[in-house]
C-alpha cells in the first residue's frame, strides 16, 4: 500500500460568536507519487485541512496518519520536527523573511531542520540554479518580482527533500504566464516517494493534477482520479 497520508473523521470547528464547522468528519488517503489539487469556494475549508496535514493547527477530533503512524497532537516538539524535515510549505503570499536574502530565506530552512551550514548553502546554491535564480542570490524580497519570490518559495519548501509538499493558492496572485512557469516548476517536483497537494481556485491548474478533489461543506470527494 502507498498511502503516504490517511485522514479519518477529521473534523475542524473554529469559535467564534457562533461555532463554524468547516470539516465535517472527512476521510481520504493520498498516495506517493501522485499530486492533488483541491477546489472550493471560499471558506470551503481547503486552507483549513492544508493547515491540519502541516500539522500547523490542530483537529477538534479524527487521526491523520504519516506512513501509517498516527499523528500525537499534543507532542509539539515532535511535530515540529516531523514538518521541518517531512513536510514542504509553500503558500500564495511567498511568506519570505524580508531581511534575509534569498540564498538566506533558502538554507535557513534547512538550519531549522538541523543541518549543517555550509551544506545547506551548498544545497540552497544548487536549488537557485535549478529555480533559475542564481543571478538573485544576493537579493532582497523586496528586490524580487512575484513569480521570482515564488521561485525562492519552492527552493525553500523543497531543500529538506520533503515527502509532503503543501501549497496554498502557490499561483493565486500571479499573471497566467507566470502562474504557469511556477506550476511546472511546482509538478516538476513530484517523484515515486513524494506526494504533491495543492489548494486552488484555478480550474485549469487544478485538471492537471492527478487526482481533482472538490471541498463543499466541509466534504472532501473525489472529482477525478
Amino acid at each position: 500500500m502507498n498511502n503516504l497520508i490517511k485522514i479519518s473523521n477529521l473534523n475542524k470547528t473554529f469559535e467564534g460568536i457562533k461555532k463554524i464547522k468547516v470539516l465535517k468528519k472527512i476521510s481520504y488517503n493520498f498516495k506517493k507519487g501522485k499530486i492533488y489539487s483541491i477546489m472550493g469556494p471560499s471558506g470551503s475549508g481547503k486552507s483549513t485541512l492544508l493547515n491540519l496535514l502541516s500539522l500547523i493547527d490542530k483537529p477538534n477530533s479524527g487521526s491523520i496518519y504519516f506512513d501509517n503512524k498516527s499523528i500525537d497532537f499534543s507532542q509539539n516538539d515532535k511535530n515540529d520536527i516531523l514538518r521541518a524535515n517531512k513536510i514542504g510549505i509553500i503558500y500564495q503570499q511567498d511568506n519570505l523573511l524580508s531581511d534575509f536574502t534569498a540564498l538566506e530565506n533558502i538554507y535557513l530552512a534547512s538550519l531549522a531542520a538541523g543541518n549543517n551550514k555550509q551544506i545547506s548553502i551548498y544545497k540552497s546554491k544548487i536549488l537557485l540554479r535549478k529555480v533559475g535564480l542564481s543571478n538573485r542570490a544576493d537579493h532582497y524580497p523586496s528586490q524580487l518580482s512575484g513569480g521570482e519570490k515564488q521561485r525562492i518559495s519552492i527552493a525553500r519548501a523543497v531543500i529538506n527533500d520533503p515527502q509532503i509538499i503543501l501549497a496554498d493558492e502557490p499561483t493565486g496572485s500571479l499573471d497566467h504566464q507566470t502562474a504557469q512557469e511556477i506550476f511546472k516548476l511546482l509538478k516538476n517536483q513530484i517523484n515515486s516517494n513524494r506526494l504533491i497537494i495543492f489548494a486552488t481556485h484555478n480550474r485549469f491548474f487544478a485538471n492537471k493534477a492527478d487526482c481533482l478533489l472538490e471541498m463543499v461543506n466541509g466534504n472532501i470527494k473525489t472529482i477525478n482520479a
